[in-house]
C-alpha cells in the first residue's frame, strides 16, 4: 500500500472526512503500518493509550470482560477507527482489540493526534459529536440491560 493509498483510507474514516488532503499526507507519512495475524491483540484492556489505529484490510473485535468471560461488543472492518478516545484523553484502554483474520492497520500515535487536533479544530466537534453519540448509545443498552434484568427478578 502506497502513501496515496493510505491517505485515502485516512479519508474514508468519518473523523478526517475534513481534513484538507495535505495534511492528511503527514499524518499518514508520521504513521506506522502494522500487519496482525489472527487471533493477535493491537492492545489490551489496561493498556496505556498512546495511539488510535485505522483499519486498512481484514477486520477486528472489541472484547470487554465479564462474569462469564470475554464479550464481543463490536466488529471493525476497513476504515473503523479504533483507540482515538483513549489516545486523545491520555488514558487507558477500556476494552481489548484483537484481529479475526488477517488484519492491517495504521498506528498514529498522540503526538501526531493531538497536533491534528490543534491544526484542526474542527476535528474537535467531531470528536465531541462522536462522543455524544456514544454516550447515547451506551445509555440506551444500560437501559435495555437494567430493564431485562428487572424483568428476571421476582417480586
Amino acid at each position: 500500500m502506497s502513501l496515496n493509498d493510505e491517505v485515502r483510507a485516512l479519508r474514508d474514516v468519518a473523523l478526517f472526512a475534513r481534513v484538507e488532503p495535505a495534511k492528511l499526507r503527514q499524518l499518514a507519512f508520521s504513521s506506522e503500518r502494522i500487519r496482525y495475524g489472527a487471533g493477535e491483540a493491537l492492545f489490551h484492556k489496561g493498556d496505556e493509550g498512546d495511539s488510535a489505529y485505522v483499519v486498512l484490510s481484514g477486520r477486528a473485535e472489541v472484547l470487554v470482560a465479564s462474569a462469564a468471560g470475554e464479550i464481543k461488543v463490536a466488529d471493525l472492518g476497513v476504515s473503523a477507527l479504533v483507540g482515538e478516545l483513549a489516545a486523545f484523553g491520555e488514558g487507558i484502554r477500556t476494552a481489548t482489540v484483537r484481529a479475526s483474520e488477517p488484519l492491517e492497520v495504521l498506528r498514529i500515535g498522540r503526538g501526531t493526534l493531538v497536533q491534528l487536533l490543534l491544526d484542526n479544530p474542527t476535528i474537535a466537534i467531531e470528536i465531541i459529536r462522536e462522543l455524544a453519540r456514544r454516550l447515547g448509545a451506551t445509555t440506551a443498552d444500560m437501559i435495555e440491560a437494567r430493564s431485562a434484568l428487572a424483568a428476571l427478578r421476582p417480586d
